[in-house]
């Protein structure tokens, strides 16, 4: 999903490795702080964070947050870092790797950097997936480093894993001192794990190719207690899909088979980390996602962020929930997704509610009216889109309610569509007497229920606000 026009379909780049305390570590003394899902993030100057399919790496007291920064046209603008320590409050600091790094650079496709650290060396080492910035035909893995974790990093360029792999969505894993990266190769059908040199710029041995024929991308490898999880992605483009994990009491395996975690598309996200947060009390796993502005036609500079606490069942299973935000406590180590307030908006005339049809979790499903049955696509939280405006999201698929093809026209279709920041999904809850309309934003036309249709599976419209009781709604806690 991270990848739009890639060959054989590079797309979604579900990427997690572990972070790496460096060095003499203090407790973080930061307030809890609440984060908010399905939106963009600024740092302390007020412009937007490009950290794209980014890691965290923890020095000490902060949190060093890498990611993409890509120019309009998605290709390579730099690698950039942010610190925070409360994980909210992000100071940009450096872009560490930019065009002018190495002339492989000026015109490139640089993504997933993770950066560990080499104690023997002192030094600072990412990783990456490079391609030529035209096609995804190189499909080679790059290397830089530093002194300093936020100074500018030498490249030491890219090459094919033991000069014959292909190397696509990439991630880093260090084991105590060992370091593995991981990469889908063979066009993204195999996943391997390579043993990197003891200075971590090369690549020492292939470890194994575990699922070979797969299909599987965007590999993330992260340990809790003694169970190593890799969490995966499938091959869908810019589209989200179902997240997958496998188990393993040993990064040489036995591999367990895979296991689907969270919904369908993964909450409309692409996973790009997994983040154990350490503190005075517990250790938490927060999962960092990617919500992709390409699965709305958008440049990955309007991408936004997904993050969630992962839950474990069992010590060889984990499970997402969605929540519309979480609150994190880097101190005590406590991560808290905050439950949603869901409401049942029913209409006037008919007394129904509004309704995903089928209970369905994809693009395009039809909205209509129906009986209350108590269903999750009958439960529609409201999220602040700013300026007064809201986007109305659905509780069981976590989409947003939309006018279809951002029509301005009477009688243009609503459906649910992947949340993303065109005005087609900002909605006003405008007071009408005792009763609401809900106005499109990029049209100012209102919700109706067509043809003021009191059955069930009428369909909804929008059309020319008016004083009809087919567009006045109430909103119920459900």
């Amino acid at each position: 999903m991270s990848r739009g026009g890639r060959l054989l379909s590079l797309g979604m780049a579900l990427t997690v490795a572990i972070a790496t305390v460096v060095g003499p570590t203090t407790v973080a003394t930061a307030a809890p702080v609440t984060v908010t899902n399905g939106t963009q993030f600024t740092d302390t100057g007020g412009a937007v964070v490009h950290a794209h399919g980014g890691g965290v790496l923890k020095v000490g007291d902060y949190y060093y947050w890498f990611g993409e920064n890509r120019n309009a046209d998605n290709t390579f603008r730099a690698v950039s870092v942010y610190r925070s320590t409360d994980l909210r409050t992000w100071e940009f600091r450096n872009n560490v790797l930019t065009q002018s790094s190495a002339a492989e650079l000026q015109r490139a496709n640089i993504e997933r950097p993770k950066v560990i650290y080499n104690a023997s060396t002192g030094r600072y080492v990412m990783w990456m997936h490079k391609e030529n910035g035209s096609d995804y035909n190189e499909a080679r893995a790059a290397v830089a480093s530093s002194a300093t974790v936020d100074g500018n990093y030498t490249y030491h360029g890219s090459f094919r894993p033991l000069g014959q792999h292909m190397s696509r969505d990439i991630t880093l894993y260090n084991d105590n001192g060992t370091a593995y990266m991981i990469s889908a190769a063979d066009d993204n059908y195999d996943l391997h794990i390579y043993r990197l040199t003891s200075d971590y710029l090369n690549v020492a041995t292939l470890v194994g190719n575990f699922w070979d024929g797969a299909h599987r991308e965007a590999p993330a490898m992260f340990k809790r207690g003694s169970t190593y999880f890799l969490l995966t992605s499938g091959a869908t483009g810019w589209s989200p899909n179902q997240a997958k994990y496998a188990t393993a009491p040993s990064i040489s395996g036995p591999w367990s088979g895979w296991t689907d975690v969270g919904n369908s598309n993964t909450f409309s996200s692409q996973p790009a980390y997994v983040l154990p947060i350490q503190g005075t009390s517990t250790t938490s796993y927060l999962y960092l996602g990617d919500r992709w502005a390409g699965a709305w036609g958008g440049p990955v500079g309007d991408s936004q962020y997904v993050w969630l606490p992962i839950a474990f069942p069992s010590s060889t299973s984990m499970s997402l929930t969605w929540y519309p935000s979480v609150t994190i406590d880097t101190a005590t180590g406590t991560v808290t997704g905050n439950s949603p307030a869901s409401y049942r908006v029913t209409a006037r005339h008919s007394g129904r509610v509004m309704d995903v049809v089928g209970y369905s979790t994809a693009n395009n499903a039809e909205v209509r009216q129906y009986t209350w049955n108590g269903g999750g696509n009958q439960k529609w939280e409201f999220q602040d889109a700013g300026g007064g405006y809201f986007r109305v999201v659905n509780a069981n698929s976590g989409k947003c309610l939309d006018v279809a093809n951002a029509s301005t026209a009477d009688g243009a279709n609503i459906i649910q569509y992947t949340c993303g920041s065109g005005t087609n999904q900002q909605w006003q809850w405008a007071a009408t007497g005792d009763y609401f309309q809900l106005r499109a934003r990029h049209s100012g036309k209102c919700l109706d229920v067509v043809n003021a249709g009191t059955g069930d599976s009428a369909d909804i419209q929008q059309y020319a606000c008016s004083g009809a009781t087919n567009q006045q709604w109430s909103r119920t806690p459900s």
